[in-house]
């Protein structure tokens, strides 16, 4: 289930209630602990379904360079579980997603259903037949969208029950930053990717090229903060972001001089995933921090 990434979906999930109560006080823990159940249900039916659709595509069983963040868990590859028990279990955890959502649905508002629809949905798509979203270069973006504004909006609906433009301007940071996580990951994929079809944004670029949308996503998260708070549209206090810029420059310059190196680019694919946790995390905090002093 590549159980470390839930942090893709409970990061937003956190963000979207922290808004809500800083803006009106209200913070109903019971809902927040279920909408934060159902998407990392969502996220764990993808992850496995990822796995098993990238083994029959054989993108995962060709590669030669997986690290711990990226080309899959290996343990269909290790012999470890069948693919039919890994598919199966996909479908499980989409199904527990999908009661929880029916739950909310009827307790918050029929918004909660259409979130719902839209995560299940382009999840088990990412790489199912026959839309395989991660397989057309859309990958990325989906990613972003579902992880930032899609999660964003579904936590602060089930606490609000509306939705909010702050909410949506906040959530792309994070959406860019779990994007960059998911794009530095497939650097070293770039081979069987490019063998079993899979045409991500780095196979379409080739590495050296794709080295500037790196700099872009991680970039295009600090000046979408700073903008911003210079535009009053979310508390100065979020600035306390900014503090995790310098380990987002430190990957930057370490994918520019090993962006064709799987070995010399894990600190980098490390980085991404520690930067994407600590900007989330600071971003709620900066909320929490503008409701105690205002």
């Amino acid at each position: 289930m590549r159980a470390p990434f839930f942090q893709a979906v409970i990061v937003p999930s956190l963000l979207g209630t922290a808004i809500v109560w800083y803006r009106t006080g209200k913070f109903y823990w019971q809902y927040f602990l279920l909408a934060t159940l159902a998407v990392v249900f969502i996220n764990a039916g993808t992850n496995l379904t990822n796995d098993y659709f990238d083994h029959q595509s054989r993108s995962d069983d060709i590669n030669r360079e997986a690290t711990p963040f990226s080309g899959g868990s290996r343990v269909i590859q290790e012999n470890l579980i069948s693919p039919g028990r890994i598919y199966r279990t996909s479908l499980i955890f989409f199904g527990l997603a999908a009661l929880i959502g029916l739950y909310l649905t009827f307790a918050r508002g029929l918004l909660v259903l259409v979130i719902g629809i839209l995560g299940v949905l382009s999840g088990y798509f990412y790489t199912a037949s026959p839309i395989r979203i991660g397989y057309r270069g859309w990958g990325e973006l989906v990613v972003g969208l579902n992880c930032g504004p899609l999660v964003v909006a579904g936590a602060y609906y089930v606490q609000a029950q509306t939705l909010s433009l702050e909410a949506l301007f906040i959530s792309i940071p994070v959406g860019l930053l779990i994007a960059a996580v998911l794009y530095i990951n497939e650097f070293p994929d770039h081979a069987c990717d490019k063998v079993a079809g899979k045409n991500t944004l780095i196979v379409t670029m080739g590495r050296e090229r794709a080295r500037k949308g790196f700099y872009s996503l991680l970039l295009g998260t600090y000046l979408f903060i700073i903008l911003g708070t210079i535009l009053r549209i979310v508390p100065w206090t979020v600035i306390v972001s900014l503090l995790t810029f310098p380990l987002a420059w430190k990957a930057m310059k370490i994918v520019h001089s090993n962006y064709s190196s799987t070995q010399e680019l894990i600190p980098a694919m490390s980085s991404t995933v520690t930067i994407h946790l600590s900007v989330g995390i600071l971003l709620s905090f900066g909320y929490i921090l503008a409701r105690i002093f205002t």
